[in-house]
């Protein structure tokens, strides 16, 4: 049975309202980002401003370090460092992540739930529990103010995020594949290189695309350990956008928009692995 027309027209409003209410902030955020000091601090908003500029972009990308008082070029030293991390923690945390995952999911040995949820209970601890344990172990290996300390600790959430997430989504695949597999000569590893992870493409994806949300956000592990620009992140720079007496809201929206561009590229181009991979597994565990 074809649904009715009023059906259809209900449909596709309820759709663009939706799309509306999503894209709207980040709409102003990007009006923002090109509006004239004196509109952004105006008591009537401007929906579209007078007089656009892109000046806050080009000094973003154009101006001189500056020693690392300029805060727009800090800012782009920043979104360098967090793309170095965020890639470098998410493909550790997805090798970890499918390997282990698969062990949790197939092996049976003993201990094997409460190992899994004892990761999990891990990634449920508030950060604030962790600053201080974290911090003095930093320092004492000399990985304060360092992209690599950083990406020690940022595995420490992703990973088990990545284990659960992934150890769920092979419980969803039937186990006669890989036993087939093993049947005509494979081993174990085998199976799952050439059986299990061609299968499990979308929720490997969407596990690394969530995953380097997740470090790609991170806002105070980076403010607590990180003093230079050597390894400031995305959050703690556009923070650095406020000053004492006054604050560039321009400057900030810019920035905003800047560090929503990668997350929205990964979201355009992994769309269609996003659904399978957050559906399947999802009644299982």
């Amino acid at each position: 049975m074809r649904p009715s027309k009023t059906y259809l027209v209900g449909i596709h409003l309820a759709a663009v309202l939706m799309a509306v209410v999503v894209l709207a902030p980040f709409a102003w955020l990007v009006i923002s980002s090109i509006s004239p000091p004196r509109e952004l601090l105006s008591a009537e908003p401007h929906w579209w401003p007078d007089a656009p500029t892109l000046e806050r972009y080009r000094a973003i990308f154009a101006s001189s370090d500056g020693g690392g008082t300029d805060v727009a070029a800090n800012f782009r030293q920043a979104m360098i460092n967090s793309f170095i991390v965020a890639t470098v923690t998410t493909l550790i945390s997805l090798v970890v992540g499918v390997l282990g995952g698969y062990a949790f999911a197939r092996l049976r040995f003993r201990m094997r739930r409460t190992t899994l949820f004892a990761f999990l209970a891990v990634y449920m601890l508030p950060p604030i529990a962790l600053v201080i344990p974290l911090y003095l172990g930093l320092a004492a290996l000399g990985l304060l103010d360092t992209k690599a300390g950083l990406v020690l600790t940022y595995c420490s959430i992703v990973t088990p995020f990545c284990l659960w997430t992934m150890s769920n989504y092979y419980l969803s695949l039937p186990p006669d594949l890989e036993e087939a597999a093993r049947v005509d000569g494979c081993t174990r590893l085998g199976a799952l290189f050439r059986v299990i992870l061609p299968l499990s493409r979308p929720g490997v994806l969407t596990t690394g695309m969530f995953g380097f949300l997740l470090a790609w956000d991170e806002f105070l592990f980076s403010l607590i350990f990180t003093s230079t620009t050597n390894a400031k992140t995305i959050p703690v720079a556009i923070a650095e956008f406020t000053g004492k007496y006054s604050s560039d809201f321009g400057l900030i929206a810019a920035g905003g928009v800047l560090a929503t561009l990668p997350p929205l590229v990964l979201a355009l181009v992994f769309q269609r692995y996003i659904a399978g991979g957050l559906t399947s597994g999802a009644v299982k565990g």
